[in-house]
């Protein structure tokens, strides 16, 4: 018997211990995040962009190499006139500031390359945030359809026995436990739709999300904005304007470096050379060494066709134009996300003043109705059809305004969301 009793306890034990080693770790949202920023695949892939950007100022500042030539001939092929031996080492002198040119230009597309990060981290957070609250959300409409099964269910058990005992009808009690199967099927999709959510953020995270829990409050999207603050706040800071401005320092670069480039080059050399005896009986010669500079000036025809200089300059336009499209496009996308954030604002006030308590006050009435024979089962199953409507519209309300919260702040380029 002792034995007995130890091993149930052991068991006991260890069985404990199973369910708690099945317990999954919670993130949350702030760690969710830093997950994102760590070891999202796309966000490692556009850093290379920043290494090769810097890379090239490197490769921009480099002389050009110098070229080593060396030769030989016979001055006179059996005429015995002597051997030639020469070397010269030759080098191109840039004129027209072409290396600074090509610096500036690769340091402007450095911090181009830098901007366009940033722009991208921008809207990396704000997908990772939108998928978190998608992901709460159907977490927390598992929850309602969980309540409304198990309501049902008793409720379905309650009428067996009140059938039993003659209380109601073989309808109402079958209309009871048929309701009650129909909430079961739609809580196996709840809860398929809420793995799925959670299983999207491994896209983000760039590691398996399923192994985690999430929580969050989305009651916690509260904030308030002057309209006109934001649109300040969105032509100073927004990565993709910056981006934007910082390209037409680029372009203009380019436009320097191609005015640099019509400049010719000055070509540079110095080289010695070895004349051997000549034995040739009619012209004998002694050996002599001679030492040989010069320069090379290319004869630029190709600059009076100035194709690349034209299209740098209207590379520079178009850079101009792109920015003020992309800052009337700020504007708007301001305002609009500012109205979209108020709309569902003023939505969750509506569910503020009552519409959730006075649902479940309507249904508790019709229960406790029904419970005394005074109403009927399909009243019931309208009150509960109701009230889970209600809650299930209260929590995409407040999914929809912690989405219109994080587009109003992606739109805006500011980040102040944690919950």
């Amino acid at each position: 018997m002792k034995s007995k009793i130890i091993f149930i306890i052991s068991f006991g034990i260890s069985f404990h211990c199973s369910l708690k080693g099945q317990e999954k770790e919670i993130l949350n949202f702030t760690a969710y995040l830093n997950e994102v920023k760590e070891k999202n695949l796309g966000y490692a892939a556009q850093k290379y962009n920043i290494s090769m950007a810097e890379a090239s100022i490197l490769t921009a500042g480099i002389f050009p190499d110098p070229q080593l030539e060396m030769e030989t001939s016979d001055n006179g092929v059996s005429k015995k006139m002597g051997y030639t031996i020469g070397t010269s080492l030759s080098w191109t002198l840039e004129l027209g500031n072409k290396r600074k040119a090509r610096i500036e230009s690769a340091k402007n597309h450095a911090e181009y390359s830098k901007l366009q990060l940033q722009d991208f981290l921008r809207n990396l957070i704000a997908d990772a945030s939108l998928g978190y609250i998608e992901a709460l959300k159907a977490k927390a409409l598992v929850e309602v359809q969980k309540d409304s099964y198990l309501s049902m269910q008793q409720l379905a058990k309650s009428d067996s026995i009140r059938y039993k005992l003659g209380a109601i009808t073989l309808v109402a009690s079958r209309q009871s436990r048929l309701e009650a199967s129909s909430l079961l099927n739609d809580l196996y999709m709840t809860e398929s739709s809420s793995k799925q959510a959670l299983s999207s953020l491994s896209i983000f995270m760039g590691t398996v999300a399923e192994e985690h829990d999430i929580k969050g409050d989305l009651h916690a999207f509260n904030r308030e904005f002057n309209p006109e603050d934001l649109i300040l706040e969105a032509v100073t800071t927004r990565a993709d304007l910056l981006a934007s401005k910082q390209n037409i320092n680029t372009a203009a670069s380019l436009v320097k470096l191609e005015k640099a480039n019509r400049v010719i080059d000055l070509g540079l050399s110095l080289g010695a050379e070895h004349h051997t005896w000549a034995t040739n009986e009619i012209a004998p010669s002694p050996a002599v060494n001679a030492v040989k500079i010069g320069a090379s000036i290319p004869l630029k025809f190709s600059n009076r066709r100035n194709a690349d200089l034209k299209i740098a300059e209207m590379g520079r336009m178009q850079a101009e134009t792109e920015y003020k499209q992309i800052e009337n496009s700020i504007l708007a996308e301001v305002r609009q996300a500012y109205q979209q954030y108020q709309a569902t604002q003023k939505q969750l006030k509506q569910f503020d003043h009552g519409m959730l308590s006075e649902a479940k006050n309507i249904l508790d009435g019709i229960s406790y109705s029904y419970r005394r024979g005074e109403s009927s089962i399909l009243e019931v199953l309208n009150a509960q059809r109701t009230y889970n409507d209600i809650r299930q519209r209260y929590i995409e309300t407040l999914a929809d305004n912690a989405t219109a919260l994080i587009e109003l702040e992606r739109k805006t380029g500011l980040w102040d969301i944690d919950f």
